[in-house]
């Protein structure tokens, strides 16, 4: 388990909550994901600190009646991010521009999640 201690400064909790789309016309509390993630002084995934700290970069999907699923958050080649669950690539989910976002409340990010693209607000970025 990594401890607070043990992570860069530039460490963030960021919690994504599911925001209003068909189906869910205000958004579900209940869906999203918790992460822990370096940010710049922007707001913005910063991939200097990623690469160092690569381990510690962490995911928790949440939804109701499902088990969270743990992860870490990743990135290819091409500096595209995603969060990777399991070994191959079927589990993937695919972060729309990512690298663009701003991680600051009340924003928002795209991720695609098995072939379909849904929408998350930044309900929290914390300093641990």
């Amino acid at each position: 388990m990594t401890a607070a201690s043990d992570l860069s400064p530039k460490f963030r909790h960021v919690r994504l909550e599911l925001a209003r789309e068909k189906g869910h016309p205000l958004g579900d509390h209940e869906e999203g994901y918790d992460l822990l993630v370096p940010l710049d002084t922007e707001g913005h995934l910063d991939p200097a600190e990623w690469k160092k700290h690569q381990m510690q970069c962490r995911v928790r999907r949440f939804e109701p009646d499902a088990d969270d699923k743990i992860g870490r958050l990743r990135r290819k080649p091409g500096g595209q991010w995603y969060f990777d669950y399991e070994e191959g690539e079927r589990d993937d989910e695919i972060g729309f521009r990512l690298g663009e976002e701003r991680f600051r409340q009340g924003e928002y990010v795209s991720i695609s999640r098995e072939g379909e693209m849904h929408t998350f607000q930044v309900r929290l970025v914390e300093r641990l």
